[in-house]
Parts: C-alpha cells; structure tokens; sequence
C-alpha cells in the first residue's frame, strides 16, 4: 500500500498498487468526499481518539479455493479484535465501548496478502470514490471526472431506452414517467445480474427412478462409473434469476433472459449464448443447472446439487437463435448503416453507448459474413444437443397400442419423482402418477420447437439436406400433438399416460400445459381447436385474472394446494409466450378468432404490466411469481430475471 498508515489506521486516501499475470500493473484508490463527516462519538469515543476518522484495513492470503468465503475471513478478523478490546472494560464495569469502537479492522497486513479489505465510518451523509486503474489507462480519473461523467451516461441511457423500448400509444401519458421508469430500472438490473462462473459439477451418470429403469440409462463412455462424482471445471457467463437466491446459471431461465438482453445488445447475447453451448457435452447433454464450484453449491440445498446425464430441461436457448435470425432478416430487409450514415468500422469491439444516446452497433447484424460465422459455429454443437434430446427422451408409442401418423415422434421427461418433474421446469403442477409410457405435452411442443429452429439455422447456412429432413420431423411432431394429446371430450391437450390394464389415457389438466401447443405458436390460426383454447384462457374461473394467467385452473381441485409453486400462482415468461402468441400470430394473421385473439392481448397486456409495476412502487421488488388470487409478489425477490420480461411486453417486442 502506497499511503500513510499505522496501527490505527490511515488517514486520507488509500492507495494500493499491484501487478497480475492477468491484470498486469494496476492501482487502486479510495478517495473521500471533503464533506465527509468522521465518527467521533459514541460510548468511549475518547478511549479511541488515535483512530478517529480514519481508514482501516486488514490484509490476508488465502488460498484461491477460499476467496469465496472472504466475508467469513473478514468477520473473524471483527470479531477476534472485539474480543481482546471488551477485557478491561468488563473488568471494571465502565460499560462496553460503542461497537463502531469495537469492531474495526485490526490495520495490519500479513506478507504474501492477495485479500485486502477496507473499512470506514461516517456520522452522517458522506460519499466516496473507489478507481480502479490501469497502468495502460491513458487518461487518470477523479472525483470530478466521475461527477460529469456519470450524469451524462445516465442521460445516454435514458435517450437510448426511448429508441429501443419505446413508451406505447396504447398506455396512459401520465403513467409514462412511472412506467419508463420501471422498465429501465429491471433492464439495468438484468444486466447487473449477469455473472461469470467457473468450477467443477457434481454429476451422477448411472442414477435413475424405478420408471426409467428398464430402458437403457447409461451414457456412453460410463462403462464402470457409479455415484455422483466431480466433472473437470468448466467456465460460464450467464444472466442469474435472483442474485440474491438463485446466484447460477439456469437452462430454462437463460433463453427469456436472452431474449431481452438480446433486444438491448445482440452481440451480448450472442457471448451469453455461445458460454451456454460450449458447456454442451460429447454426447449432446447440458446440466440444467450450473453450480459451478464451491462458492455456488453453498446456495443450494444437498438434494438438488448433483446433475444427471439423462435428465432435459425446456430447451429455451433456441428461442435466443430464432430471436438473433430474426434480427438479421430484419436487418437485411432494411437500410443498411451506410444508407442512415451510420458508418461502423468492422472488427472493433462494440461501441459504447455515448452521451448523445447513439445506439449500440452490432459486429454480427452489419456484418452478413461474421454473423453466418456465427451460425455455423453453433450449429454442429445444437445438432448433437438435439439429438441427445430425441434419443434420451424419446416416448414410447407402439408398445402400448397407440395410434399416431407417426411411430417415433413422442417425448417424455426422464427424472420425475412422485410428486415433482423438475426437468419440465414446471416442478409441482399436475400429472400424472410416474409411469414408463407416459406422453408429456410440454416436452413434444419444445420439441417442435426446437425442430424449427434447427431448420432456420439450417437454411439459413445452406445445410439444405438437413432442413429438408428438419421439416419432416417438424410435420411428424405436429401430427401426434394432435394424435397423442388432443382429448375431444375435454376439448384440450393432455398429457398421455398408461392405466392398470396398459391402456393409454390422457391425463388433463387445464393450466399452463394445456396451452403449450398455443404458447409456441404451433397452431395455426384457423385451427379447429383454437377457440376452445381462446375460451378457456379468458374464463376468469379457469385461468384469467385481472392480473395474468394462472398457471392452474382456478376451478381445479388441486388449485392452490401443496407446495403451490406451479398450481396457481401467475408467472411472467409464461404470459410473455401467451401474449407473444396473440402478438405475432393469431392477432396479427387471418383467421375465424382473430377479433377474439387482439382483445384478448390488449386486455392482458395491460392485466401484467400494471400488476407487476404495482407490486414494484409496493414493495420495491420484482418477484419470481405474483399470487393467483391477489396479485401480490411471491417467493424470491429481486427477481429480475424472466419477470423483467415485463419491459419487453410494455413495448411490445416479441
């Protein structure tokens, strides 16, 4: 540390230099505003007078497997000195000394420290600036720097938002203040949670529940491997859902988050998505979590750490591709940059966005040839993921007499307990009881899904072959949805499972899943089956409520019952497919329920964004889920991961 200091601390600024392989030569300075206000009361203030206002410090070498747990380090220190100054005043019962007296670092630093922490108290409103610099950065910041600097990216920000999110006609002027507000507020919060992740998993390949037991659940090149073990450390950059409570990566969360990074800055995501798909194995298999090391696995309960090789999760990255395709069409089918006198130099790093609000440019939409790259970077990696997927997950369909145009185009979650399908990402909603010949809705719909994403890509490189046999197994799929899950009597789309007498029968629950064929678009607009779907989404003793879909019939048996996570409680992403549905399809295309489909969106649309927005100015948060019957935020908070999806539906990006 190049600063003065002694054993009661340092007085002025801080400065520490240092030099990393990785970092090379840096420096880093905390600096106090002149208004600042030291503390200099308290009980026993002038038994401590030495170290009134000044900085204190600790330095200490931990391992790197320990940097983690810094905050455990640091509060042993607190503690440890605590301890030795409480003796004498005990002793003579003078009463203890204030604890901002008490608890202080100790100021001194070990030889070899790589953890520096410092500490400072202040009676009253004070601020102070922390620069990190490096020895290559051509310009030396200060205070003032900062003082005009930060306004104006704030500015920037603003003006950019109103360009890239634009307030709707539809919605009141006097809310656009609360709302524009609000909606910059979780896009920066999404942002700020993205993080980087590196470490090894914990994996079980030969794991499986009694139902999945007569097929074959090995994975090739396990031959002799029993019980969770340590996989080889792995790195991930990726958008969290709650910092707070879920700090790791999530495959089911990740796609929606992509969705909105994406709309902000394409080539953001495109890094996020490429972190995702290089975590795809040898055989096509990607963890549905990622707790990567041991910092991540102390947030999570022992029973949901370890991965399983066979087990799915909605496979959600490939809304981000179709999202980035449907971004180069756009592109390609509008002015190019030169035509706006946009000039951008290609094979720099993006643009920052600066004080005039210009947007972020994007290397892979001006460039045809980086983002066709790109593409054909990602697409021999989802193709294995995609196979993984129709061979690990595949349904049985003529073992148990069922008719279907086609004989191998059904799907099941491997992994489901008694009570939860965890690999569905819908943990407690409604199925059946486990059975090997059970049909899951959800999991053919992502299916289709996927498919057309694997032909956009495919076509869009030239993998011509490829997309032809993609359109086939396309048609197949949409085929058996209608085979396999649509009951008549119920008018709605089921699960499939197997009765006493090996007999199949569908499993129906109105709710989320029932819709799933209709959330991705997998309908056309002049389907027969669609009115009955229109119908039972807007049936406020079914699933409409004046503040979002309910993931659960309200008329349910089951509705609000149990551990209630997925049997009721309204969740945003899953009303953000809905709405996109209406949007981009059956609002927007001819057909016999196209009235009936834009009044609908209009009226849900608003029912999500004023409910969310509401429980923010409430609470101050953003939550996981909002109650079925009141509208209240539930469960974890901040949750500003899919739930910021609310933004994207104020401005109607889909």
């Amino acid at each position: 540390m190049e600063t003065e200091e002694d054993e009661n601390g340092i007085d002025g600024p801080v400065k520490l230099s240092g030099s990393t392989p990785d970092l090379d030569e840096f420096t880093l300075r905390i600096v106090d505003d002149a208004d600042n206000k030291g503390v200099t009361s308290g009980q026993h203030a002038e038994d401590f007078e030495a170290r009134h206002g000044k900085t204190h410090f600790v330095g200490r070498r931990l391992s790197s497997g320990d940097i983690w747990q810094a905050r455990e380090h640091l509060l042993k220190d607190l503690v440890e000195r605590a301890r030795e100054l409480v003796g004498p005043y005990r002793e003579a019962e003078k009463g203890l000394p204030h604890p901002s007296w008490l608890f202080q670092l100790p100021n001194d630093v070990y030889t070899g420290s790589n953890l520096f922490a410092f500490q400072k108290s202040f009676d009253g409103p004070f601020k102070f600036d922390v620069f990190y610099e490096s020895a290559s950065a051509k310009q030396k910041m200060s205070s003032a720097t900062l003082d005009q600097g930060i306004p104006a990216l704030a500015d920037a920000y603003r003006a950019r938002f109103t360009d890239v999110f634009p307030y709707p006609k539809d919605f009141p002027t006097e809310d656009k203040d609360k709302l524009e507000g609000f909606s910059r507020a979780v896009t920066s919060n999404l942002f700020g949670g993205v993080g980087y992740f590196y470490g090894n998993s914990v994996i079980n390949k030969k794991f499986s529940y009694e139902w999945d037991e007569e097929e074959d659940n090995s994975v090739e090149g396990d031959e002799g491997e029993t019980g969770a073990k340590l996989t080889e450390p792995k790195a991930l950059l990726t958008a969290t859902p709650s910092r707070s409570f879920f700090p790791r990566g999530f495959y089911w969360d990740e796609g929606f988050h992509l969705l909105h990074i994406g709309q902000w800055d394409n080539d953001f995501s495109l890094e996020i998505l490429k972190s995702w798909i290089g975590l795809i194995d040898d055989n096509g298999w990607v963890a549905r979590e990622q707790i990567l090391g041991d910092e991540a696995r102390s947030k999570v309960p022992a029973e949901f750490l370890t991965q399983v090789p066979n087990y799915a999760n909605p496979p959600t990255l490939t809304m981000a591709v179709t999202a980035f395709i449907k971004r180069l069409k756009a592109k390609k089918e509008g002015p190019s940059n030169e035509d706006l006198g946009m000039g951008f130099e290609m094979g720099t790093a993006q643009n920052v966005f600066t004080a005039d609000g210009s947007t972020v440019e994007s290397q892979y939409l001006n460039d045809p040839d980086l983002a066709l790259s790109f593409l054909k970077s990602i697409y021999n990696p989802l193709k294995r993921h995609y196979d993984w997927f129709r061979r690990t997950q595949r349904g049985q369909i003529k073992q148990y007499g069922r008719k279907a145009r086609s004989r191998t185009e059904a799907y099941r979650w491997r992994g489901r307990s008694e009570m939860h399908v965890l690999t569905s990402g819908m943990d407690d909603y409604p199925r059946g009881p486990p059975h090997a010949g059970e049909l899951h809705l959800d999991l053919i719909s992502w299916m289709a899904f996927f498919t057309r994403t694997m032909r956009d890509i495919a076509e869009f490189i030239e993998e011509k072959e490829d997309a032809i046999t993609y359109i086939e197994i396309e048609k197949a799929i949409l085929n058996n949805i209608e085979d396999l899950h649509w009951n008549e009597e119920d008018q709605m789309y089921c699960d499939a499972n197997i009765d006493d007498d090996d007999e199949s029968y569908h499993v129906c629950h109105t709710g989320y899943l029932s819709l799933f064929p209709f959330l991705l678009e997998l309908l056309p607009p002049n389907s027969p089956h669609l009115g009955a779907i229109l119908d039972v989404l807007r049936d406020p003793e079914q699933l409409w409520s004046q503040y979002g879909l309910r993931s659960l019939s309200k008329s349910h048996p089951e509705f609000g019952q149990g551990e209630n996570y997925w049997k009721g409680p309204i969740w945003v992403q899953m009303n953000y497919l809905a709405l996109r549905a209406l949007h981009n399809t059956y609002a927007a295309q001819e057909g016999p329920y196209q009235q009936k489909a834009k009044e609908i969106y209009d009226d849900l649309r608003k029912n999500v964004v004023n409910n969310v927005v509401k429980e923010y100015e409430r609470t101050g948060y953003v939550w996981e889920q909002y109650d079925a019957v009141t509208g209240e935020g539930k469960r974890s908070h901040p949750f500003t991961g899919w739930t910021s999806l609310t933004s994207l539906i104020l401005a109607e990006k889909y």
